[in-house]
């Protein structure tokens, strides 16, 4: 208990009140391990065209090639480009000269998930192993404060999360790896989602199909209409490690559809349309040369570091994709949110990221 009040005590700055913003709700996807070579080029043809990597070459192709890269990346995320890209914000085109990256010097997903939560690197999280985080999250700290009680939530693939969430502590729902979905006033959809997960298997054994993790977001979201939702994806990262280039691609695609579905929604309900910003980042970068380091990531793979970010509200100017030599990091996200809500939050720990102040208007 002292060890828990010392966090409270120390983590974080007093509570200050920002100039009036008009977002009133957040929802934060992470789609992890998802390269910003394919967020902002598209499929990669050494990729597409090595049966190693891509065992439907002929229908990857159809699908999502096309010599402009332009266009490959419309087919590959087409509500990004379609919409974001025109209405929102993007960061991390490195071929723009906007780099993004993880602060942290691990490059794997523990470290980059917490760096993204508590807005700052910790040089003591150094695995991905199941232990409860000491760290204070942007949601936990919400989930503190009268006016965000019982209005955040956390629906995440991977079954580290609830650690790195802290669910023992953080008094708001994380429903996480292989968990169904247990409420008094379960939707028929929920129902069939909770028969369902014993009855699909997953390719991965600490990570449940992507399907599970949204529909459970997306009705609790239409049910309860939380102020924060966070959405964490994990399929694109758990394809790429297995080298299934053709899995990594649809992952994204669908992952995309997913997100419209969301702004779709989100501009169709009178609790979130326009008073809601929307957030898409990732927990870390991946290898590129050579090419089989693709699958690949961490400390030791050149580019793990590289990430990017979308957002789309309305406190956000619309500049499409950011250009000109900046530099941020995934630990900007947290007090962005923060900044989004009209309030201040900054961890204490060395090199706490600040809000990026591109993002609003």
């Amino acid at each position: 208990m002292k060890q828990v009040l010392l966090v409270y005590l120390t983590l974080f700055l007093p509570l200050y009140i920002f100039g009036q913003t008009t977002t009133q709700n957040i929802v934060l996807v992470t789609l992890d391990g998802m390269r910003w070579q394919e967020v902002f080029g598209g499929a990669v043809d050494s990729l597409i065209n090595n049966s190693k990597y891509t065992e439907n070459s002929q229908y990857i192709i159809k699908t999502f090639y096309d010599e402009d890269h332009t266009i490959r990346r419309e087919k590959l995320m087409p509500f990004l480009w379609k919409v974001i890209s025109k209405e929102g914000q993007l960061y991390g085109n490195r071929w723009m000269q906007s780099n993004m990256d993880v602060a942290n010097d691990q490059w794997f997903s523990y470290p980059g998930y917490n760096e993204i939560l508590i807005g700052a690197p910790d040089p003591n999280i150094r695995s991905n192993k199941k232990m409860y985080n000491p760290n204070i999250t942007i949601l936990e700290w919400l989930a503190k404060h009268k006016e965000f009680k019982s209005s955040v939530a956390a629906f995440c693939s991977w079954d580290v999360f609830p650690y790195i969430i802290n669910d023992k502590r953080c008094g708001f729902p994380v429903n996480a790896g292989f968990d169904t979905v247990q409420t008094a006033n379960l939707s028929p959809k929920e129902h069939f989602l909770n028969e369902l997960m014993s009855q699909i298997p997953s390719p991965f054994s600490s990570v449940r199909l992507d399907a599970f993790t949204f529909h459970y977001a997306f009705e609790y979201m239409k049910r309860e209409k939380p102020r924060m939702l966070y959405i964490a994806l994990g399929e694109t990262d758990d394809f790429a490690h297995l080298g299934q280039y053709d899995h990594y691609l649809q992952s994204a695609y669908i992952s995309d559809q997913w997100i419209e579905k969301l702004w779709m929604y989100i501009q169709s309900d009178d609790n979130y349309r326009d008073k809601t910003t929307l957030i898409i980042t990732t927990d870390h970068g991946r290898g590129v040369k050579p090419i089989d380091k693709w699958t690949d990531h961490g400390s030791d793979v050149e580019g793990s570091s590289e990430t990017w970010c979308a957002v789309i509200g309305p406190d956000t100017p619309p500049l499409g994709v950011v250009s000109g030599n900046e530099q941020i990091f995934a630990s900007q996200i947290s007090p962005t949110i923060a900044k989004f809500f009209g309030l201040k939050y900054s961890s204490s720990l060395r090199n706490a990221g600040q809000p990026i102040s591109s993002m609003f208007k």
